[in-house]
């Protein structure tokens, strides 16, 4: 039975998407759920799967094509597979056979691999791209031999039999396209800094007491909630009740409108092999902390699969980023239009400070708050960071919410 293969339908906020790989080829075997292509969006990348046991008849939409909303992008037979796929198999029994028989010869055995690099999920394309490496050397494990990152990377670690020679002097350049969602961060955060009468203020905060309240309780916290606990869930409860205080912080500006938000959700920004992220945990007010521990890991696991949804990452009225994972100290990190504000963390770094007149080695780390003077004025900006200093160096005020 034919049946028509569309891409999926887009949020209003996502105009169109683009074929980034078709992982079978027309006559080729699919199983129900299996996944037969990816379409890379602005914001996430989408799965294609097959609808039935069958086969792809035809391809609408190439590698690089442009897609809408609901648009067919395929014909799909539903059934058993006879014909191509039956030659194909007849095909790779003779390869085996005369591989086989080369060997026995005392000839080296003779593979074919046919798995371009358009022919790789994003992420392995990513991997080879970087790393130069031609798919044709890798050996894969995954399913169907497809190549995984961990191919890739296991691939560069072994010695080259043939090492190639490079002239003196010789200089190399690689232009590879930039992907859909590295092209709409850059668009985003060049709007940011055109858009935006954008400042940064800074403080610091003395980490101690809520590594002492951490080292105190994390084995408890993690057998009671199954999660650990880690400084992100005192970032946000501290930003949450510093946005009460503060609401301009929490707003967004539309056009010559102010829009104030009577709700709390924040963004937390996450590292993936496709770029930086920001999905959103919604009413910050009425979680607690296993739930925003457990939010946050849930959101960094599906970052890691490439499994974000569009719905994951819309909204948000306020933006926490830690350049510190990375090693920064200091930073001015850029606002999330249409958001007014982002808060920056950064690397504890034990450093002496004067306290009541005595040198004490204490655990520091600097603060940056960006944000949009055209909404929030100076003294609005450095109070609501204040804040945030005084919930953490006495966090007992932030759970008994003093």
């Amino acid at each position: 039975m034919a049946t028509e293969i569309k891409a999926p339908v887009f949020p209003e906020s996502v105009a169109d998407g683009t074929i980034a790989t078709w992982h079978k080829k027309v006559g080729e075997a699919v199983s129900r759920d299996e996944v037969i292509c990816d379409i890379e969006t602005d914001k996430v990348v989408l799965e294609v799967v097959a609808p039935a046991d069958g086969q792809i008849t035809s391809i609408v939409k190439n590698e690089g094509d442009t897609v809408l909303s609901d648009e067919v992008i395929a014909q799909f037979e539903e059934g058993a597979v006879s014909g191509a796929s039956s030659t194909q198999a007849v095909q790779s029994e003779e390869k085996v056979e005369q591989a086989a028989a080369k060997t026995e010869a005392g000839a080296a055995p003779v593979v074919e691999r046919s798995q371009p690099v358009a022919d790789q999920a994003p992420a392995v394309r990513k991997a080879l791209t970087e790393s130069g490496v031609n798919p044709a050397d890798v050996q894969g494990t995954g399913r169907g031999g497809r190549i995984t990152k961990e191919d890739v990377a296991n691939h560069q670690t072994k010695p080259a039999a043939q090492p190639l020679s490079v002239a003196v002097g010789e200089r190399i350049e690689k232009r590879v396209p930039m992907t859909r969602l590295r092209k709409r961060v850059a668009e985003r955060l060049l709007s940011a800094t055109q858009e935006t009468a954008m400042l940064t203020t800074f403080n610091e905060v003395n980490m101690k007491p809520v590594m002492d309240m951490r080292k105190q309780y994390k084995d408890a916290f993690e057998k009671r909630h199954g999660a650990r606990l880690g400084f992100m869930s005192f970032f946000v409860k501290a930003a949450t009740e510093a946005l009460k205080r503060y609401p301009a912080v929490n707003a967004s500006i539309d056009g010559d409108d102010i829009i104030y938000h009577g709700y709390y959700d924040i963004g937390v920004a996450v590292s993936s092999d496709r770029g930086l992220v920001v999905p959103v945990l919604r009413d910050t007010d009425r979680m607690n902390y296993a739930e925003v521990e457990n939010g946050i890991g849930a959101f960094a696991a599906k970052a890691r699969d490439g499994k974000l949804s569009i719905e994951d990452m819309t909204g948000g009225t306020f933006t926490i980023t830690n350049g510190g994972t990375f090693g920064s100290l200091l930073s001015t990190p850029i606002i999330n239009p249409p958001q007014t504000a982002i808060l920056g963390m950064h690397k504890i770094q034990e450093r002496p400070m004067a306290v009541n007149g005595q040198v004490q080695i204490l655990p520091m780390m600097y603060l940056a708050l960006s944000y949009d003077h055209r909404l929030i004025d100076g003294k609005e900006a450095v109070g609501f960071l204040v804040t945030i200093k005084e919930l953490l160096e006495e966090p007992a005020k932030l759970i008994l919410d003093l």
